[in-house]
């Protein structure tokens, strides 16, 4: 019950940041500073909306219980792509700030969906 319960904390926070990430990357043009940041990664202002849409996909394929672990790959994944432009671009600060983000999906994978039967 308790891994359950923590399986489904975990869910909903995946699922806020999902579509919370995925709104304000297509909404990049009110956030000057997010423009800048992914420039600096290297993403060009034509995959800016592939990114957001992609995030916003994640978050639904979370919801939904047999395409909860194709969430979590796709999010680790992404996460994964995210810490691979910091590097490259020499922000170690950001690789470092997305490692909870990575353990997040993983974690999630372990516990499996909240509240349903094998």
């Amino acid at each position: 019950m308790v891994k359950s319960i923590i399986s489904l904390v975990l869910l909903l926070v995946s699922v806020f940041l999902a579509f919370q990430h995925g709104w304000d990357t297509l909404n990049y043009k009110k956030h000057p500073e997010s423009l800048k940041m992914m420039n600096e990664l290297g993403i060009t202002e034509t995959m800016i909306p592939i990114f957001g849409g992609l995030t916003i996909l994640i978050g639904i394929l979370l919801i939904i219980p047999k395409t909860f672990f194709l969430g979590n790959m796709l999010n680790a994944i992404s996460i994964v792509i995210i810490m691979a432009l910091a590097v490259r671009s020499g922000n170690f600060k950001m690789v470092l700030m997305e490692i909870p983000f990575l353990i997040m999906p993983l974690v999630l994978i372990w516990l499996k969906y909240p509240f349903v039967k094998s």
